[in-house]
């Protein structure tokens, strides 16, 4: 059996729906004006996105976690985005479809933030 790598993806309401829409086995296409799909590597990462940046503008953030194959992962440099905790990998939109054949079992949901908007 191949090795397996985590990652963590910070989303939204809308994304979430459809990956539960996909049977929690796949993440959907990005939309023309988000040329690359980012999941990250720390979970500390993605709970800074969902909780400051999904939640803006009254809505939930979400971390998920997913297992995804080493030896496919490794084609893709590690991407820096601040400082060393803030790491993750850029997927071209077009590989998306390849990438999601690529995840180990079901991708899960860590945590939710919620706005503190009224």
């Amino acid at each position: 059996m191949p090795g397996t790598s985590t990652l963590y993806r910070p989303t939204g309401e809308k994304e979430l729906e459809l990956i539960r829409a996909a049977g929690w086995r796949a993440f959907p296409p990005r939309l023309p004006e988000q040329p690359i799909f980012y999941p990250v590597l720390e979970e500390s990462y993605a709970i800074q996105i969902a909780r400051d940046w999904n939640t803006r503008d009254g809505g939930t953030g979400y971390v998920l976690r997913f297992g995804i194959e080493t030896d496919y992962l490794s084609k893709y440099p590690v991407q820096i985005a601040g400082s060393r905790e803030h790491r993750e990998y850029w997927i071209p939109a077009e590989e998306l479809d390849e990438f999601n054949r690529h995840i180990v079992g079901q991708i899960e949901i860590l945590s939710s933030f919620h706005s503190s908007k009224s």
